[in-house]
Formats: C-alpha cells, sequence, structure tokens
C-alpha cells in the first residue's frame, strides 16, 4: 500500500491558515469533502472525538489525526503543514507544524492500520520533515510524500 494511492494532490495544503487544532483540522477536511462527496463536519466531528481519547500529536512536529467514517470508498487522506506550529498537544509538547490527516471505512481495520504505520514510518524521517517545511508548494510537498513513500 502506496500513500498515494489515498492522497490526492488536491488534498495537500502547502500553508494552514488555522491557528487551532480544530481549524486546522476544519481545514484538511475541506478538500476531501469536496473531492469524494462526504460532509466535512461530519469528517470534522470524526477527527474531534478521536481526538478526545488524545491527542494524534506525535510528537517531532507531526500529527496524524484520523478516524473511521461510514459510507467511504475506501482510505481518503489530506495533508497540511503550519510553518507557524499550532499547539496540538503533542506528545513532546512541542507545536505541531505537519499534519497527515486519514478516514477509513467502518469496517476495514486492517487496511486503517497498515495506512497509519506507513505514514508514521516515513515521517520519523527528520530530512524527510525538514525537507516539508522548505517546500515552497503543494506540488512540491506531495512529490517529496511520493518520493519518500516510494523508497518502503
Amino acid at each position: 500500500m502506496k500513500i498515494v494511492e489515498f492522497l490526492r494532490p488536491d488534498a495537500v495544503i502547502a500553508s494552514l491558515s488555522g491557528q487551532t487544532g480544530q481549524a486546522a483540522l476544519a481545514e484538511l477536511c475541506r478538500p476531501l469533502s469536496a473531492a469524494y462527496k462526504v460532509d466535512g463536519q461530519r469528517l470534522l466531528e470524526t477527527l474531534l472525538e478521536r481526538e478526545k481519547l488524545g491527542s494524534t500529536g506525535i510528537g517531532e512536529g507531526v500529527a496524524i489525526p484520523h478516524g473511521k467514517v461510514p459510507g467511504l470508498p475506501g482510505l481518503i487522506a489530506a495533508f497540511g503543514r503550519s510553518t507557524q506550529g499550532i499547539d496540538f498537544r503533542a506528545i513532546d509538547g512541542r507545536p505541531t507544524h505537519l499534519f497527515f490527516t486519514l478516514f477509513a471505512p467502518e469496517n476495514s481495520a486492517g487496511a486503517h492500520l497498515k495506512a497509519l504505520a506507513r505514514i508514521s514510518r516515513i515521517f520519523k524521517n527528520a530530512t524527510f520533515r525538514d525537507a516539508l517545511m522548505r517546500a515552497s508548494s503543494a506540488e512540491e510537498i506531495f512529490g517529496l510524500i511520493e518520493t519518500e513513500d516510494a523508497k518502503y
């Protein structure tokens, strides 16, 4: 499974404008709502419910908010970058800059977990994270993700 199988270039946001975690998550739901004709509010509520269980901010400036939504055609994802950083209650207490949201259909535990593991693995690479922070456009960010994903 490759990340580019469920992350579309038009779901990459080079500069999140939201100043709070909730605002950033809402922003990340918009391109998915438009592309897949899914209720954006429902997507947001799914992420907010998951965050109540504990922050998906995994540290090193990365968060992987995720959840399951009935009726999805398959895995769908969005990526966003906050250059200023957002307090997302990450486990290391530092601001979060890189947000990778993942949604899975209700009955897709295996695919959902494999996708989360893959995302987590590529974002462990500090050089990759630095390159994402330096990228000048959404297209460049998508290309960096595609290239890094192909290494695994």
